[in-house]
């Protein structure tokens, strides 16, 4: 089934109005920033959201193609675009299906995104399509717990209400499995707990990385 745009009018008013915000005051605008240091050239951003990302990207980014899906995040992402210190055009589009050329972005960024798209498996298929040979995936995630407690309440939680409440959004992938399945190979990363709280929730754990092209898409590291 090809995937489409869809609207969550419910989510999309909470994240931007109360959940990116209190994110970003507990620590999420310096994690943007370190995903976006050191980025040059076209880069293309996958599920935007409300753009909270655009004011870190460096002088040395030339183009940011920003892809959205949901109509109203999209439409305050075309507004925070007016203010980005680099050009970002802010298009409609699913990860599974990149509107970008082969091989033609320098850098891919992901932030808080392949948690809850239809396809992670087709979105990393896309992303490592739409790279240049020496381009680089820049992600910051919440993924699978590193423990078999935590691993099962994120479990309960990705079958139950979490997805409804949240986006789409499944706490419990194991996203770095899936770029190695998808031919990126992961070059360094860091795991996180994020934010920091007295006791983790199903979305606490991260990782903040960046992974590269393999030569062989069926090859992993």
């Amino acid at each position: 089934m090809t995937p489409r745009t869809k609207s969550r009018p419910v989510f999309s008013r909470f994240y931007a109005r109360v959940a990116g915000p209190a994110l970003d005051r507990a620590g999420a605008a310096g994690m943007r920033r370190r995903l976006l240091a050191g980025l040059s050239g076209e880069v293309l951003e996958i599920g935007a959201g409300n753009g909270l990302n655009f004011p870190h990207y460096p002088a040395a980014v030339t183009r940011v193609v920003a892809v959205e899906p949901e109509p109203r995040l999209r439409a305050l992402a075309r507004q925070a675009a007016a203010a980005a210190p680099v050009p970002v055009d802010v298009v409609d589009g699913v990860a599974e299906r990149l509107p970008a050329a082969d091989g033609s972005a320098d850098a891919v960024v992901v932030c808080l995104t392949l948690c809850s798209v239809a396809d992670q498996a087709a979105a990393l298929r896309e992303i490592r399509r739409v790279l240049r040979p020496e381009g680089r995936l820049r992600f910051f995630e919440h993924v699978q717990a590193p423990t078999a407690r935590m691993r099962r309440v994120q479990r309960v939680a990705d079958a139950t209400v979490w997805p409804l409440l949240a986006g789409g959004c499944h706490t419990g992938r194991d996203t770095l499995g899936a770029m190695r399945a998808a031919g990126l190979r992961v070059a360094d990363v860091e795991r996180l707990v994020f934010p920091e709280t007295r006791m983790p929730f199903p979305a606490s754990f991260h990782v903040l990385g960046t992974a590269l092209p393999t030569a062989d898409p069926e090859a992993g590291p």
